[in-house]
């Protein structure tokens, strides 16, 4: 069967059909952006402390002495989660006592915040934290809200890889959208943690799936000169668009029920693109439907204003090599040379994953206003899917990659050594990781779709994303680490960074190639110690024959 990308050049690489499906399926990543960083804002954890009832009558001073001081993140300020007993205090209040004159507060007994806690509104007016008070001993909630929305996102990127694999790109591309906007719909009206946090995996499942199947069908689609575009310029930078936009909408909307309604609503903007956006002709011929391919290639040519050969198949042949390929997930294992590179991108891409969600998630710990760090936060990705574009265009995949992921690496190692007053220069450097991070990240879409033929390059895109979910899953809890030393996030995230990006270059190199379409052409490109074993299996062959070539008769 000839090439895919030599049976379509006639249409050529960028005419009104190529833009069309270029900026439908980028549009249609614009819900993701918001949605996938929505919890930073829904579970947002405001300033809070004990409350104290009316009816423990007690005086202005006791009241305003009444939760202790402790050391919050190397400063002072009032317990979250402790106040002095307030019997005692009623008791010195009645008396006429006046707090640290007459009585010393650090010998008084101390209780639990038995009567809830007050909020700050400041920041936000309603959070899931603060509907269902998921502090104190509850605090372990809200990394887990987090956590098992990205189980969600695991468990959808696996389904849905095999799904359009075998169902077909376009209709699991909508499938997963209707579930994450129905079911963030739904979300709205929990009554309960336990409610919204269910509904949340759910939402997850659609959320990163339907992203997935949305750059394999525009990479199936497009051109070779476009797909790069389209992967890092197009994909990546619209899913920034919407990631900018969660600030502005939580900015002007601070109650989080409101705030998931306003964040759902465009995702039903996104049910017209149905008739717009066709199946991948790349997949159809894989599955031997040459048909229902010819139609919509036909179809492209027509609104290109190109005039279509007369026969574009060979219908006998390509479906007698269509039968030959049947694909299941051990595939991605088959041969010793495809597991190894299946298990180091799964682990480049669930380490790239830890930072830059760990990153993205603790944007409201930094110094300044929450708002603004989460969108500068959402505007750096779009000069580092530039630079992305930039670097596949001219440098092997693999120094891109790595590059970038030690640039990231090694400038969060540094924030621990940047004084605690100099909290702009500790933005700057967190911004200048994620800087890095999200180049690496994005270029691994382009690089893993590059080694993996037709027939699993959805699967395997699908298996490494739901590597990367392993990572999104974990990164919660290094936010979480923060409470108890500020620098042991970036820490750990930085050295597992620099690490992964040390393994990456013994990955395959795939700059240059054709997209593989068959198992036989993946096992071409090897990665180094395997394009040394050939090297020696090669010497060794001409050895023998020069040794045959001299035996005596």
């Amino acid at each position: 069967m000839r090439d895919y990308d030599e049976l379509i050049s006639f249409l050529g690489e960028w005419g009104p059909f190529q833009r069309l499906i270029f900026f439908l399926l980028s549009a249609s990543i614009i819900p993701n952006g918001f949605n996938g960083m929505s919890a930073v804002f829904l579970a947002g954890i405001p300033e809070h402390r004990c409350r104290v009832p009316p009816s423990a009558n007690l005086s202005r001073e006791w009241l305003n002495a009444s939760i202790p001081r402790e050391l919050q993140g190397g400063r002072e300020g009032p317990s979250r989660c402790r106040r002095y007993r307030l019997e005692s205090l009623a008791n010195f209040s009645a008396l006429g006592l006046q707090p640290g004159r007459d009585v010393d507060l650090s010998q008084l007994e101390q209780e639990k915040c038995l009567d809830g806690w007050e909020y700050s509104r400041e920041i936000y007016r309603s959070t899931i934290v603060t509907e269902w008070n998921l502090v104190c001993d509850d605090d372990w909630k809200t990394p887990l809200t987090t956590s098992l929305f990205f189980v969600g996102v695991l468990m959808g990127s696996f389904v849905s890889g095999q799904l359009s694999d075998r169902f077909g790109r376009k209709s699991i591309l909508f499938a997963t959208m209707a579930v994450q906007t129905g079911f963030s719909f739904v979300q709205v009206f929990s009554t309960s943690w336990e409610m919204f946090t269910v509904l949340f995996l759910i939402v997850g499942m659609g959320q990163i799936s339907n992203y997935v199947v949305a750059f394999i069908l525009g990479t199936e689609i497009l051109g070779k000169s476009v797909r790069i575009i389209f992967s890092t310029l197009g994909i990546c930078t619209f899913f920034a668009i919407g990631y900018m936009l969660l600030p502005l909408f939580a900015y002007f909307i601070r109650d989080w029920r409101m705030l998931l309604l306003a964040l759902t609503a465009p995702g039903v903007l996104c049910v017209p693109l149905w008739w717009f956006i066709p199946e991948s002709p790349r997949w159809l011929i894989s599955q031997g439907r040459f048909k229902e391919a010819e139609i919509i290639i036909r179809k492209a040519a027509k609104t290109n204003g190109i005039v279509a050969p007369a026969m574009l198949f060979d219908s006998t042949e390509d479906m007698k090599f269509q039968q030959q390929q049947k694909a299941y997930i051990l595939d991605l294992f088959r041969t010793r040379n495809i597991a190894v590179i299946t298990v180091m991108s799964l682990l480049l891409w669930m380490l790239t994953s830890v930072g830059y969600f760990g990153l993205s998630l603790n944007t409201p710990n930094l110094h300044g206003n929450a708002y603004i760090n989460c969108f500068l936060s959402a505007i750096i990705e779009v000069p580092a899917y530039v630079i992305a574009w930039l670097l596949l265009r001219i440098l092997p995949r693999r120094y891109s990659i790595s590059g970038t992921l030690f640039l990231g690496g090694g400038v969060i190692l540094f924030i621990q050594l940047v004084p605690t007053d100099l909290h702009i220069l500790s933005v700057f450097l967190v911004m200048l990781g994620k800087f890095g991070i999200t180049s690496a990240f994005s270029m691994l879409y382009v690089y893993t779709s590059e080694l993996y033929p037709t027939i699993v390059r959805n699967m395997a895109v699908g298996a490494t994303s739901m590597s990367s979910r392993v990572g999104s899953i974990i990164a919660p809890y290094f936010v979480y680490l923060g409470a108890y030393d500020r620098f042991l996030p970036y820490i750990l995230m930085g050295s597992l960074t620099v690490l992964i990006g040390i393994l990456t270059l013994f990955l395959p190199e795939s700059f240059g190639n054709p997209l593989p379409e068959t198992f036989d052409q993946m096992l071409r490109v090897k990665g180094f110690r395997n394009r040394q074993h050939t090297k020696h299996i090669r010497s060794s062959k001409k050895i023998e024959d020069s040794k045959t070539q001299i035996t005596p008769l």
